[in-house]
């Protein structure tokens, strides 16, 4: 089959990589893409928040396939716009991708499904703002209702820092703080059958220790050695069916990827909160040790036909992502620098590592920077030691001036 795939980001990348390793895709689309995408997937510009643009030219492609990757796009009805016009499409609807789109509908779900979540306060006034903080007390937790890039949450002891990001949001959900490890669980899903994939920890902090301020992620690992083996189904049956039940049950039904963001706690499972697409960077780490060909699983979530899929198949190895971002990311970061190296990472380091393109651009001979996080280097090994020293071995070939990067990934995880 002929696939689209939306979007420009590392995420894509890994979307697009699998992609192309499955004999069954016979021509392979992006729209816009990145550099680093174009060396898989044929290349188009498109307004990827204009469904009606991204229809056309699903049609003028002759696509079997399209696959919406960032989350603005389905929350502006992307997904919608396809399956108009009878092309199946990976990705919810936009009444559905509100699970994304607003924590306080998303805790409405929850709350109606009866999901463990973290007790929380929606506001919208300045009053009921210091009610909820007042009654949390610290750390405080405090999340822009809408989309905000992975950057629109703010947990700190700081009372002023809370009640300032609480203020600048139209809407806000102030929540009480979830203690324990955090895990990303993702599902595909047709709205009926739920089929969860291998879970992973992403970095949200900008600096080493966890440090710094919150960022789009800034890198990943799987499996979870210290993880309970029971993680995966106990999801299944507490969080992932009972949300995509209650959809259906509100006449929103649920197709394409959920993406569980998860505490665990000394209480429990908890969700933080849930994502209407495949993240960032956990994909890339995913993907890695996917080993069913992904094409097909996606067109049975299109297609309302994930019952038939066989059970999915997993490499044994692990993988770890650490990614390489541009000087004074994430506040305003410089774009525009020329990266070195990535030839040699292709040269000396494939299969074990590669790279995945972010925020990258062709200026002439040369790949630039164009974006914050720029590029995921991604590795995997017998063990996660192994996925990690070559991934940072190939992290040490690439050469962008002022970027920065952790040197922590899955470090504790592989030493335990």
């Amino acid at each position: 089959m002929k696939v689209l795939v939306i979007g420009g980001g590392a995420r894509e990348h890994a979307l697009c990589r699998s992609l192309s390793l499955d004999p069954d895709v016979t021509a392979l689309h992006c729209a816009p893409g990145n550099a680093g995408i174009a060396e898989v997937a044929e290349l188009h510009p498109v307004d990827q928040l204009d469904g009606d643009a991204v229809a056309r030219l699903a049609t003028e492609l002759g696509a079997g396939l399209v696959v919406v990757g960032p989350e603005a796009p389905l929350v502006a009805g992307v997904a919608d716009a396809v399956r108009a016009i009878g092309i199946p499409v990976f990705g919810p609807s936009r009444e559905a991708a509100e699970l994304e789109g607003s924590k306080a509908f998303a805790k409405d779900v929850m709350a109606g499904a009866g999901v463990p979540t973290a007790r929380s306060y929606v506001c919208t006034t300045p009053e009921e703002i210091d009610e909820a903080l007042d009654a949390f007390g610290a750390p405080y937790v405090v999340k822009d209702d809408g989309l905000a890039a992975g950057k629109g949450v703010v947990v700190t002891d700081d009372l002023a820092q809370a009640r300032a990001h609480a203020l600048a949001c139209d809407r806000v959900v102030i929540e009480e703080y979830l203690d324990g490890p955090e895990v990303s669980l993702f599902a595909i899903t047709d709205g009926t059958t739920v089929l969860p994939l291998q879970p992973a920890q992403d970095f949200k902090r900008a600096l080493d220790g966890d440090e710094g301020p919150n960022t789009g992620g800034m890198g990943a690992y799987s499996p979870l050695p210290w993880a309970d083996p029971k993680l995966v189904d106990e999801v299944l049956a507490t969080v992932l069916q009972p949300t995509v039940d209650e959809l259906r049950r509100r006449g929103t039904p649920f197709s394409g990827l959920l993406y569980a963001g998860l505490a665990i706690t000394g209480r429990g499972v908890r969700v933080i909160e849930f994502n209407a697409r495949f993240g960032d960077p956990e994909t890339q780490v995913v993907l890695a040790r996917l080993r069913t060909p992904l094409a097909g699983v996606l067109l049975n979530s299109a297609n309302g036909t994930l019952d038939d899929q066989a059970p999915l198949s997993w490499s044994d190895d692990a993988a770890v992502t650490v990614v390489v971002a541009s000087h004074n990311y994430p506040d305003t970061p410089r774009t525009g620098d020329p990266i070195e190296g990535l030839a040699e990472v292709a040269e000396k380091d494939h299969p074990h590592a590669y790279v995945l393109h972010a925020g990258t651009k062709r200026d002439g001979g040369s790949v630039v920077s164009a974006g914050g996080r720029v590029l995921s280097v991604t590795a995997t090994g017998t063990d996660l030691a192994q996925a990690r020293e070559r991934a940072y071995a190939a992290v040490g070939r690439i050469r962008l001036d002022g970027s920065q990067h952790r040197t922590d990934i899955a470090r504790k995880a592989s030493e335990a």
